[in-house]
């Protein structure tokens, strides 16, 4: 896929390892890791990201990778609802809820860019 050869050199793969690492840390705090379905849910689908992401790239096809990319804006936007429910259940503060849905917001923005890229290279074959 173009000159990257590896999924880690991707920066919306990099990105969503962030985002993956900083939702395992918010889930441990007391209060939010005693809520098991929520905390196991938002880790599922932060690290569905990543794994789209990879896999899609792997896959050494566009149009495979074009919707794994899909997959992975998806849940992205799953983590962000998410993120609301632990903000109005006081899982988070208002701090750790922005700093989070930025951060969310950012892989998505990232994602949404490499899918449009992938599907011009797709057209132009």
């Amino acid at each position: 896929m173009g000159h990257i050869g590896k999924f880690e050199e991707l920066i919306a793969w990099q990105k969503a390892r962030d985002l993956t690492k900083a939702i395992y840390e918010a889930t441990r705090c007391e209060k939010f890791a005693k809520d098991f379905g929520l905390a196991g849910q938002i880790q599922r689908a932060a690290v569905s990201i990543m794994s789209n992401v990879a896999e899609g790239f792997e896959r050494d096809n566009r149009g495979d990778f074009h919707c794994f990319l899909s997959i992975a804006k998806g849940s992205c936007a799953e983590v962000r609802s998410q993120l609301y429910i632990a903000l109005d259940t006081g899982y988070l503060t208002q701090a750790d809820f922005q700093k989070l849905i930025t951060q969310a917001e950012e892989v998505a923005r990232i994602i949404g860019g490499l899918r449009a890229s992938v599907e011009k290279q797709r057209q132009k074959l």
